[in-house]
């Protein structure tokens, strides 16, 4: 049962400026990939509604493929990442850009990205809605970045907190009420 506590301490991207973000990097990556097919794996579950907006933003041949890692509890990385879903795509000698709905640590990217460069692709770079540089553990960049946020745990638009709120059309601060009580909200 869902908290009576309202989940949002504050919207952080609006709707509009999501649309904004979807065209700004669908442009750069449709210059960047003109006449080569590209290869678009979605990190699930958090980037499918990103990847979805993204994707009508790109004018080019793309081909799109899904990975579901895990290696989050609540508001926790657990520290081991596991491969729930592969790629059904063979993407030797293809042009692949990752897109993620949040870079934060940068160890689960780091660990997708090397995974998908030992199958001998034409390229492979990272495209991330949000990144959190204060974060970083593992040193790793995304080649295009929606946009740059603080430290904050954020929900809505894809991303959750233990499967709830991915649904919300825009990305909001949690209130820290909603996990106040928990293990994980005594550590963050």
């Amino acid at each position: 049962m869902k908290s009576k506590i309202n989940p949002i301490e504050k919207i952080l991207v609006d709707k509009e400026e999501i649309a904004e973000i979807c065209k700004r990097l669908g442009k750069q990556i449709s210059e960047d990939y003109k006449g080569k097919k590209l290869c678009v794996v979605s990190v699930l579950k958090g980037s499918l509604p990103f990847t979805a907006d993204l994707i009508r933003e790109i004018d080019c041949d793309i081909i799109l493929d899904f990975l579901q890692v895990s290696s989050y509890v609540g508001t926790e990385t657990s520290g081991f990442i596991n491969i729930k879903k592969d790629l059904d795509t063979d993407i030797e000698g293809l042009d692949v850009i990752i897109i993620e709905d949040i870079l934060e640590s940068g160890t689960t990217l780091s660990y997708v990205e090397k995974l998908l460069l030992e199958r001998n692709p034409a390229s492979v770079s990272i495209c991330t809605l949000l990144d959190k540089p204060e974060r970083r553990k593992t040193p790793i960049n995304a080649k295009y970045v929606g946009k740059t946020i603080s430290n904050e745990f954020v929900i809505g638009y894809g991303l959750d907190y233990n499967e709830d709120y991915r649904n919300l059309p825009f990305v909001a601060i949690l209130n820290p009420a909603i996990y106040a009580d928990t293990e994980e909200g005594a550590k963050s």
